[in-house]
């Protein structure tokens, strides 16, 4: 496993502290390093100030939406090509289609998901974006 300082950071950009703990449950057991944060504001200043490998991103939250953190994302030089994995209960295709094609976000999940198909998703992203991550466990 990867020492802390070396560790692939992730921020958790999620309402619900549940989900929140679940991911950071289900990623540092891998050797990552999670930021949870609550709401859309709380996590651009998360990114911001962490410059993550990679972010997970929730489309509902009362605050600032998804997209809205997306399009602020994208449109940031600091930010823009940090990868976004959207998790979402918005489970209809539609919204799929939207966000894997339109706003080109580089992978979608709907909740309910599991640990393997979040890891899953997870380490092709990185893979995908040149970021190599060691599997510990």
């Amino acid at each position: 496993m990867a020492d802390h300082a070396d560790a692939i950071k992730v921020v958790c950009i999620e309402d619900e502290p549940e989900m929140i703990d679940l991911v950071k449950l289900i990623l540092t057991r891998r050797g990552f390093d999670v930021t949870g944060a609550m709401g859309g504001q709380e996590g651009l200043e998360a990114i911001e100030q962490i410059q993550p490998d990679l972010v997970l991103l929730d489309l509902m939250m009362p605050d600032m939406d998804g997209w809205e953190v997306y399009q602020q994302m994208k449109g940031n030089e600091q930010m823009k090509d940090i990868p976004v994995i959207v998790v979402t209960a918005k489970a209809q295709s539609i919204d799929k289609v939207l966000g894997l094609h339109i706003a080109k976000v580089n992978d979608y999940i709907t909740k309910p998901f599991g640990p393997t198909e979040l890891l899953t998703s997870v380490l092709r992203v990185l893979r995908e974006a040149g970021i190599e991550a060691e599997e510990a466990g």
